[in-house]
Formats: C-alpha cells, sequence, structure tokens
C-alpha cells in the first residue's frame, strides 16, 4: 500500500509558539516503508517540521507495532524524511 493524503499523520499536540509538534500515523504499512525518506508526501502542507516527532503505528502487525520517529528534514518537493526511529514495545509476561 502507498501513502494516501486521505490518511495523513494526525496533529495531536503542540508546544506553545509551535517549535515542536507530536504526530501520530497509524496505516497498516509497515513503519520500515512509512520511514523511507519521502513517503509522506503532504509533509509540509500539514505543518510538519524538522524535530518535530512522530508516532508510526503498523494497525497490520500483530501484535500492533510502533515506532517513535523524528522529522529528519523537510525536503524541497514537501515530503518528509524521518528518522530509523525507536521501537515501542511491551511485554506481558502474565
Amino acid at each position: 500500500m502507498a501513502y494516501s493524503t486521505s490518511n495523513p499523520p494526525a496533529l495531536v499536540g503542540q508546544t506553545v509558539g509551535g517549535t515542536s509538534r507530536n504526530w501520530v500515523y497509524r496505516s497498516t504499512d509497515a513503519i520500515t516503508v512509512v520511514r523511507v525518506d519521502g513517503y509522506i508526501t503532504n509533509a509540509k502542507t500539514l505543518g510538519m517540521q524538522a524535530g518535530d516527532m512522530v508516532e508510526v503505528i503498523d494497525t497490520d502487525a500483530s501484535p500492533v507495532a510502533r515506532q517513535l520517529v523524528n522529522v529528519v528534514a523537510i525536503n524541497a518537493n514537501g515530503s518528509a524524511d524521518l528518522s530509523d526511529g525507536v521501537a515501542v514495545t511491551a511485554t506481558n509476561s502474565d
């Protein structure tokens, strides 16, 4: 599946003055696909900036996979370059 502007990342929080933003992006695409430079094609239009944090959620994984990534840069064409990020995992040992 490819990115669709009809399912963009959602802005869920920002600091006063908007210098740092937090986004959530839910998709059935694997996190390794979402992190590819240029995947989010309308990042500039959405208001994303370098330094923003994005929680990427792969809703198709079992269990659901989450990764925190940073926006490294907004490309000249308005797309985003995302960092490799850090996986968010949980263990339920009972």
